[in-house]
């Protein structure tokens, strides 16, 4: 029989985050810091939403862009939050999550050996999404002493002629750094000169402390070659609902539709629904949210520094990133000790990266509770090593 597999997925390496998923499901006791989902139920006049649109039998298929009325209020949101301009019809379209809408923007912009720059340590996807569009990843480590901030004199010394699509994955995962507008327009300038587009994914940009979220594509000369990647699964805890969305040039997302018709039809049309009423009424619940993440981020931070841990202070989504290259381990083998001997779960930094090594990210998506007995636990650990 011939090999019925695929060379190009047979190479492609598993997530590095799994397993620990899977050893932490099944011991007892155990505290995960591991998993980047909110901890939060979906706020209840989302769940509610969502509840009135079954009993109502909204169960067909939407548009292959998405509600109409959906696309109007994501338009609403990025203009009011950050002074992005879209047309609902010609520029947003709705996905099944953020992911598809990265797996898109490649699939519909990459010829094979186009090149796309990717900064590590960042998203598990990004890398995977590209090969499987017969794009080149070339990676970009970044460096801790820039808070994991990418510079333009980095994203000039990855260009070659090949150079089509850079990745920009702020704020970030599983750092947490974030980008300011002096940082972008750095970025800005080099991609303009180079006719470099950008697939930049905002997923966490609810998620920012100490200043707001500022999106690459609000920079003139921007707009016309980005894709912003967003959705609801971070900034509104609808993980399961499975709702992102992108926005971008007409032609390029007029490409991606295509591809999503034939893939995948819609996005779910009860989560379409629901995040309708998240967008117009639930803006407080997300604050809230927000509020709570910041307490606890200080808490992870202050517990950490006092330690002795070296660790930069996270601006952006619910990780924090700390150094932990001191005590002669990897990352994995740090974050396995830890789990077997102490069970809690963080992720190394590895799994985001080859520059991850020396790292292990932290997700405070968790109750303060077990925050603090992950913390304890991590004490007597880091005692034991000493």
């Amino acid at each position: 029989m011939r090999n019925p597999l695929s060379d190009k997925v047979v190479g492609i390496q598993p997530s590095g985050i799994r397993k620990f998923f899977d050893i932490v499901s099944e011991m007892k006791d155990a505290i995960s810091l591991g998993v980047g989902e909110p901890d939060f139920d979906t706020p209840w006049k989302i769940r509610e939403e969502g509840i009135y649109t079954l009993e109502k039998g909204r169960t067909y298929y939407t548009s292959n862009s998405g509600l109409k009325d959906l696309r109007v209020e994501i338009c609403s949101f990025l203009k009011r939050r950050y002074g992005l301009i879209y047309d609902a019809d010609e520029e947003t379209f709705v996905t099944v999550g953020g992911s598809e809408a990265i797996d898109l923007a490649f699939r519909a912009m990459l010829n094979p050996g186009d090149e796309v720059i990717i900064p590590q340590p960042s998203y598990v996807s990004y890398l995977p999404c590209a090969v499987l569009a017969d794009g080149v990843p070339v990676i970009i480590n970044l460096k801790e002493e820039n808070e994991f901030r990418l510079t333009g004199e980095e994203l000039l010394s990855a260009i070659t002629p090949k150079t089509k699509i850079l990745v920009l994955p702020f704020p970030n995962n599983p750092t947490g750094a974030v980008m300011t507008k002096e940082n972008l327009q750095e970025i800005a300038d080099i991609c303009i000169d180079k006719d470099i587009f950008v697939v930049s994914d905002e997923i966490y940009s609810e998620l920012t402390y100490g200043g707001k979220h500022c999106s690459i594509a609000s920079i003139p000369g921007m707009k016309e070659r980005t894709i912003v990647i967003n959705g609801f699964s971070k900034s509104h805890a609808m993980t399961g609902w499975r709702l992102g969305y992108a926005c971008g040039p007409n032609n390029i997302i007029k490409q991606m539709v295509k591809i999503h018709q034939f893939a995948i039809m819609c996005a779910p049309t009860n989560s379409q629904y629901a995040a309708v009423e998240g967008l117009r009424n639930c803006d407080a619940d997300v604050e809230n949210m927000r509020t709570e993440y910041d307490r606890r981020r200080k808490f992870m931070l202050t517990k950490l520094r006092g330690m002795g841990l070296k660790c930069f202070e996270p601006f952006g989504a619910f990780y924090i990133f700390p150094n932990i290259a001191k005590f002669g381990l990897t990352s994995e083998e740090f974050a396995m000790r830890f789990l077997e001997e102490h069970k809690v779960a963080v992720v190394p930094g590895t799994a985001f990266g080859d520059s991850g090594e020396g790292f292990l990210r932290m997700s405070y998506a968790s109750s303060l509770n077990n925050l603090k007995t992950a913390m304890e636990r991590l004490e007597i650990f880091i005692k034991s090593l000493n």
